[in-house]
């Protein structure tokens, strides 16, 4: 009756969502961890047994160390010596595809950013793979855009509106200069004050790196130069890659939000009305969409609704 009643109220539905959503995560991040947890550490044995007869046949020649650095200049001149939780050279075996790792691992998979730094070894990896694509894909969609239905009108619509009616400012105005103070609250908050905790927190990395970083995890973008791997012998190592996770998924959020409020402005609409085919919108069709928008509606939407009263006036 409890879960009955939660499912009724609006917030209630959305955190059953959010929660389903959650455990999914979860659930692909344990399945990944058991599946490939055993390959990676067959193939890191191997890499061991090879790095040990390398070192008989040639200690004449080569010492461990000298092999160490040459490798470690192999690396780095791949970009890929920051690569992730699998190229750590003094953590434990399965760093991978711990479960904070492969909680990672899911989150890029899901909001499509794919990395790269880390993929399923095991054919059984592989084909789950596949089935948690494209099952979580679209259910990532689906979140984004019910989230976006309940965050639109608290961040972008209601804003525009109260400042409209309470300073009497022209509305499209209002609009403009709200869309540009959420992207550049998108671009301090999930940009630069990320940007700066990576770069301290991240050695070998400079500050135009963590800002690489943060825009081609946020734009899902999701190349492999650059992961972030902190220390992994940190006891604060898995908040920290959990942390990472939260902030691909909140950032995203975001993003989205910031660039549906930039989409609905009137000069967008208009511009894209230049180059989109002429269309006659049926009578029916305008009260379709007079009922649909309610609190959701777009801003352009808005400005034309009040454009019999006075504020045409000073909209134009």
């Amino acid at each position: 009756m409890a879960l009955r009643g939660l499912a009724r109220s609006s917030a209630g539905r959305y955190g059953l969502l959010l929660a389903a959503y959650g455990l999914y995560l979860l659930l692909g991040a344990a399945v990944f961890s058991g599946l490939e947890s055993g390959p990676e550490l067959d193939r890191l044995d191997g890499l061991r047994r090879a790095h040990r007869r390398l070192l008989a046949e040639h200690r004449a020649c080569l010492s461990e160390e000298g092999l160490a650095g040459l490798l470690e200049r192999f690396v780095r001149a791949g970009s890929s010596y920051s690569g992730g939780p699998g190229r750590r050279g003094n953590g434990s075996a399965d760093e991978r595809w711990e479960v904070t790792s492969a909680l990672f691992f899911a989150a890029s998979v899901l909001t499509t950013t794919g990395y790269g730094h880390t993929m399923p070894l095991s054919a059984g990896g592989k084909i789950f793979c596949l089935l948690y694509a494209l099952v979580g894909i679209p259910a990532t969609l689906l979140l984004l855009a019910c989230l976006l239905q309940q965050l639109l009108p608290v961040l972008s619509h209601r804003p525009v509106r109260y400042i409209h009616a309470r300073w009497g400012f022209p509305l499209a105005h209002v609009a403009l200069g709200h869309a540009v103070a959420l992207g550049l609250a998108t671009l301090g908050l999930f940009i630069l004050v990320p940007a700066i905790c990576f770069w301290a927190l991240e050695d070998r990395w400079s500050f135009l790196e963590s800002v690489y970083f943060c825009f081609i995890s946020l734009s899902t973008i999701g190349l492999d130069n650059y992961v972030p791997q902190g220390s992994s012998g940190s006891p604060w190592h898995e908040l920290y890659e959990l942390s990472i996770t939260c902030y691909l998924l909140v950032g995203l959020l975001a993003v989205v939000v910031s660039l549906e409020t930039v989409y609905q402005l009137q000069q967008v609409c208009a511009f894209v009305q230049f180059f989109a085919p002429a269309r006659d919108l049926l009578p029916e069709d305008d009260d379709r969409q007079d009922i649909l928008a309610g609190d959701q509606l777009a801003l352009a939407t808005v400005s034309r609704s009040v454009s019999q009263g006075p504020v045409e006036g000073s909209a134009t």
